[in-house]
């Protein structure tokens, strides 16, 4: 990259704020108290995430009369779920690829399971009038190199054969150009149905207000220090109180689980995005963006992008940043050499948007897991449930996970739990320092091989074959 360009990309990033577009919102509700004082319930949710959202509100759906509390160590939507993307996805294995490879014989169990829970998503917006620019747009992955149109083609062969094509159609590069243009597109799968995109904070806010209206007790400020046995339940200690239930669930996925056998099946990821200032209606003629889809390039060191509902284009990926020891810290969400980076894939993808300014620019950790997708287990004898490891896809699968989880806390077999994917665990990353040399190996693999035509070399080889690997 010349200098000259990288000054000319960098500028677009003068005035653009360290702080999540999403969150950076006037209409942001105030937070809930902090719990004071000790207090029982039926069911306590730790975490105030989509995935302790969706706990509680769907335990009070199952179970009008259970008594739910929620703590949130800070605000409810504070960390992923309101720095994400807000692609929201029917699928429960972050990709049909991903879940074909680990769980053939249920894949298209597993396929169904996902777009049952997307439209239970989509249902729950509307009954609770959930005001957070729900489209069911789509999604197109996108080829931006010659090898990776060729491998496109490939797999929406073998998926048809395999009678896991519906919904899903191969474009070539007029008619993917046709959708946006880019003239870095080549070729497109466009995925109609099995993606929604959505404004993350207002959902997290939205199920927040859904499960206050059911009377679940939110306390927010409340960080869950410890975890103990008490009686024929559990105690969690807060600063300021103590919460005795009968059941726990934890969601706190990227944050250290009180559970601690857990905490070596994750490791902490570090994604970053910009948003651009609203487009003009001439500037979103230039690109052709008609039918609002999420989309994604096909590289190992990938991007997504979509639109807002006030036609900003965000722009995140390519670089995941694992910080050594796996500590999760504030300072690493800001990363000005990633946005400058960005910056300059964005305008190589869509030069027609020379000028245009970004106003967001922003990072946040996402809890990765070596197999790329949630798992799920109990503690405590069965008292307490965790479901972790969403890697980047938790918008819709978490709701999934929060099924589960009440399943697996009523002591029900159900279609979920026998489930191979909820019985079986990722393998656990090894401590460090080789955790950090494994990540950099695997992350110089990865960049390596987009850079040779996508050939994997030995280690991305050895570790194909182990079902290990690193991604956002």
């Amino acid at each position: 990259m010349a200098p000259s360009a990288m000054s000319r990309w960098t500028q677009s990033l003068s005035e653009a704020r360290p702080v999540s577009y999403w969150l950076d919102d006037p209409g942001r509700p105030a937070p809930e108290p902090a719990l004071t004082g000790r207090t029982t319930c039926d069911l306590l949710v730790v975490g105030g995430g989509y995935s302790g959202l969706w706990t509680a509100l769907i335990a009070k759906e199952r179970d009008p009369s259970r008594d739910v509390v929620l703590v949130e160590g800070r605000e409810v939507g504070w960390a992923a779920s309101g720095r994400n993307g807000g692609f929201c996805a029917a699928s429960l294995t972050h990709g049909l690829s991903n879940g074909l490879t680990r769980w053939p014989d249920e894949i298209h169990t597993l396929e169904r399971l996902g777009a049952r829970n997307l439209d239970a998503i989509e249902e729950t917006v509307a009954r609770h009038s959930i005001d957070c620019d729900f489209e069911r747009t789509g999604e197109i992955d996108v080829a931006t190199e010659p090898y990776q149109a060729e491998e496109l083609r490939a797999w929406y062969d073998e998926i048809g054969a395999r009678g896991l094509a519906e919904g899903i159609e191969f474009l070539d590069a007029d008619a993917v150009r046709e959708q946006v243009d880019s003239p870095t597109f080549l070729a497109g799968l466009y995925d109609r149905r099995g993606v929604a995109m959505l404004n993350p904070a207002r959902l997290a806010w939205g199920l927040k207000r859904a499960c206050l209206d059911l009377g679940v007790r939110v306390y927010e400020h409340t960080p869950a220090l410890t975890l103990r046995q008490y009686g024929a339940g559990m105690s969690v200690r807060t600063p300021y109180g103590a919460v005795r239930a009968r059941r726990v669930a934890l969601g706190t996925n990227v944050f250290p689980s009180l559970v601690r056998r857990v905490r070596a099946y994750t490791v902490p990821v570090y994604d970053y995005a910009l948003m651009t200032e609203p487009l003009t209606d001439e500037q979103l003629d230039s690109i052709g963006w008609k039918n609002r889809q999420g989309l994604g390039d096909s590289a190992n060191q990938f991007h997504y992008f979509r639109l807002s509902s006030d036609n900003r284009v965000l722009w995140g990926g390519y670089d995941a940043i694992y910080p050594y020891g796996g500590r999760v810290r504030a300072e690493y969400d800001d990363r000005p050499e990633t946005y400058a980076r960005l910056a300059g894939h964005f305008f190589t993808c869509f030069p027609q948007l020379e000028g245009v300014r970004f106003t967001h620019a922003w990072g946040g950790a996402i809890d990765t897991c070596s197999r790329f997708s949630a798992f799920f287990g109990t503690a405590h004898a069965g008292r307490v449930a965790y479901a972790a490891g969403y890697t980047g896809l938790g918008v819709g699968a978490t709701r999934f996970g929060a099924e589960v989880m009440l399943d697996l806390l009523a002591g029900e077999r159900t279609e979920r739990t026998e489930l191979e994917m909820v019985r079986s665990k990722p393998l656990p990353f090894p401590p460090e320092p080789f955790a950090w040399a494994g990540v950099a190996l695997t992350k110089w693999s990865l960049a390596r091989a987009d850079a040779h035509e996508g050939r994997r070399n030995l280690w991305l080889r050895t570790m194909d074959r182990l079902g290990l690997g690193f991604d956002s």
